[in-house]
C-alpha cells in the first residue's frame, strides 16, 4: 500500500466530517460508513468511518477513519481521528 496516497485519501474523506456540526454528527452516531475507492496510482482502497461517543453519552464525539488496500494491511489499517466537543470545538490530540 502506498502510505502517502492512502493518507491523502483518508484525510480527504475525514475532512468531510470535520465540516459537520456536533448535531449533524449526532445523527450519524454509531453508524459505520464503508467506502471503496481508487487512488491516482490505480490502487484500490477501502475506508471505514465510525462515529462514536469518546467517553460518555452526550459528551465528546470521536470520528475514526481507517483505510487499507484489501490485502494484509486490513489487519493493521492506516487510521486517523478527531474529537468534537458538544460546543463545536475540536479537542487537541
Amino acid at each position: 500500500m502506498d502510505n502517502e496516497e492512502a493518507k491523502s485519501i483518508l484525510t480527504q474523506e475525514l475532512e468531510q466530517y470535520r465540516n459537520l456540526s456536533y448535531s449533524q454528527l449526532l445523527t450519524l452516531l454509531e453508524e459505520t460508513k464503508h467506502i471503496e475507492t481508487e487512488g491516482a496510482s490505480g490502487a484500490k482502497y477501502q475506508i471505514d468511518i465510525y462515529r462514536v461517543w469518546d467517553d460518555k453519552p452526550n459528551g465528546n464525539l470521536r470520528v475514526i477513519a481507517a483505510i487499507d488496500d484489501f490485502g494484509w494491511r486490513a489487519f493493521a489499517p492506516l487510521s486517523d481521528c478527531f474529537i468534537l466537543r458538544p460546543n463545536g470545538a475540536f479537542v487537541d490530540e
